[in-house]
C-alpha cells in the first residue's frame, strides 16, 4: 500500500467518495511519476507483464467483457483498492472500455447508473464509453 494519485494527474478521476483512480490508453507510454499499485486491463489478449499486480478482464474492443461475472470482481477489487492504492484501469485508446469500467466504478461508488457515464464524460473524458452497448451495460450493472 503506497498512497492514492495526485488528483491532478493526467486521466485520475475523482469519485463522489473522493476515491482516485486512473484511465489510460495503452498505445501511450506509462505517465512519468507512481506507478500503480493494481492495474486491471481490458483487453481482447493477455497484456504484457508489469511490475505491479495488475488483472486481466478478457474484454474484445467496442464490445463487452467475455466473462461479465470476472469483470464484476475485477472491478469490484479496484473499487475497494482505490480507499488506499493507486488502481489504474486501461484499455488501447483508454476511452471506450476504459470509460465504461469507469462508470461501473462510478456506480459502485454511488453514482446512479442512468447518470455514470455522464459522469465519466464530465470528469475524465468526453467521448468515453463508446458504444450503445457500453452504455446499457452501464445503465444496468448494479450495486450488490
Amino acid at each position: 500500500m503506497t498512497g492514492t494519485w495526485d488528483a491532478a494527474a493526467a486521466g485520475v478521476l475523482r469519485l463522489p467518495s473522493g476515491r482516485l483512480v486512473r484511465g489510460r490508453g495503452l498505445r501511450r507510454p506509462l505517465p512519468s511519476g507512481p506507478t500503480p499499485d493494481f492495474s486491471v486491463y481490458l483487453q481482447s489478449v493477455e497484456p504484457a507483464a508489469v511490475t505491479w499486480e495488475m488483472r486481466w478482464v478478457h474484454w474484445p474492443d467496442f464490445l463487452l467483457p467475455t466473462d461479465p461475472i470476472d469483470a464484476r470482481d475485477a472491478l469490484e477489487q479496484a473499487w475497494r483498492r482505490t480507499e488506499s492504492e493507486r488502481v489504474e484501469l486501461a484499455c488501447w485508446s483508454g476511452r471506450g472500455r476504459t470509460g465504461t469500467a469507469l462508470a461501473c466504478l462510478a456506480v459502485l461508488d454511488g453514482v446512479p447508473a442512468d447518470q455514470a457515464v455522464a459522469y465519466v464524460r464530465r470528469y475524465y473524458d468526453a467521448r468515453a464509453v463508446e458504444t450503445p452497448r457500453q452504455r446499457r451495460y452501464v445503465s444496468c450493472f448494479w450495486v450488490g
